[in-house]
């Protein structure tokens, strides 16, 4: 029986060998990754089902690379492959969670444009002047953990067996499973705070006919899904990621000091450190209205706005959503930094 396997296995082998090519074909899904499709402004075609989407974006995202860690100099090197953020921008604009603005290789070429313009060589009303780029609200750094090729295989346990066993251990030998684990960082550029962070994985298997016959009397070299690449198990871990990072984006609470703003001194105190000195600077500033740094807990900030007419229920001292949309509006009004948060210059405004 293992010899009619053997030979038939030879047999599809050499068929496969004496196979013409065929002309490339467009659109072959053995070439995808889980990011597949287009997008094209909110609109998107052909999105993986299993992508997670916002009715509208939580702000502008730059996606910022380290290409000086290590991670990513082993990642070129051993697998050959190139940057993440291709996938993840168009991950990123196919949900509809975030904005990409351009902070990579492109910036280059969008500052020679408006170098050209300056110099007056291009026509008039080219409209290359000042004032025209986006901000980026955030920052979305990857990175990936682990990426690694064969963690997995049968052969051992199977080829040891040896007799009628021995084509099953080298069928088994071709099977292994091709892991990788990332991690996505997301980061508020204007306080530098870290909003949010998620893990993704995945994996695949691949089986290797050539493994196959290496190791009967075959003709070896058929390698089948061996040579799968290993960015598309990237790429799916990178989709799983960010699907994380979109249930916590939607499900976001803003952390908060509570009766101290933020940065102005931690509540893990050191015996002589400067957090306690902070703490009673802050007090002694608050000693009237018109201070120049007031202080205030946030169930007093929530009774001031409601006094002031920017509802936002019964003060209870706890940053709710309500809470966080009234102090936006008095920001807006105000016109101080929208941040949604208890931060000094809205509580010296609270204080007038």
């Amino acid at each position: 029986m293992s010899r009619i396997l053997t030979l038939g296995l030879t047999a599809a082998a050499l068929a496969l060998v004496g196979c013409e090519a065929t002309a490339p074909k467009m659109g072959t899904d053995s070439a995808k990754t889980t990011a597949t499709g287009s997008a094209g402004g909110a609109g998107a075609q052909n999105v993986n089902a299993k992508l997670g989407r916002c009715d509208r974006p939580a702000g502008t995202i730059a996606l910022v690379e380290d290409t000086s860690l290590d991670w990513y100099r082993a990642y070129l090197d051993k697998y050959r492959l190139g940057s993440t953020t291709p996938v993840l921008r168009l991950l990123i604009q196919q949900s509809n969670c975030f904005i990409v603005v351009e902070r990579g290789r492109a910036m280059a070429n969008m500052q020679q444009e408006r170098a050209l313009q300056s110099s007056g060589e291009m026509r008039q009303n080219s409209n290359f002047g000042k004032g025209q780029m986006v901000a980026a609200d955030y920052s979305l750094t990857p990175e990936v953990l682990i990426s690694a090729r064969g963690t997995s295989g049968l052969g051992a346990g199977l080829a040891g067996m040896g007799g009628r066993l021995g084509v099953l251990g080298a069928i088994a030998g071709g099977i292994q499973t091709n892991e990788s684990a990332v991690m996505l960082t997301l980061v508020d550029n204007r306080s530098g705070v870290q909003v949010a962070a998620a893990e993704g994985s995945s994996s695949n298997t691949d089986f290797s006919l050539g493994a196959i016959l290496v190791g009967s009397s075959g003709v070896g070299g058929a390698g089948g899904y061996t040579n799968t690449p290993q960015g598309k198990v990237v790429a799916a871990a990178f989709t799983d990621a960010y699907n994380n990072i979109i249930n916590a984006v939607k499900n976001y609470t803003p952390q908060t000091m509570g009766d101290r703003g933020m940065g102005t001194g931690g509540r893990l105190t050191v015996d002589g450190g400067s957090q306690q000195q902070g703490a009673s600077i802050a007090s002694s500033q608050a000693a009237g209205p018109a201070a120049a740094n007031a202080s205030m807990s946030m169930r007093d900030a929530q009774a001031k706005l409601n006094q002031l007419g920017y509802n936002v229920g019964t003060p209870d001292g706890q940053m709710g959503r309500k809470t966080v949309e009234q102090l936006r509006a008095f920001q807006r009004d105000r016109r101080i930094s929208t941040t949604g948060q208890l931060d000094q210059a809205t509580m010296n405004e609270l204080a007038k």
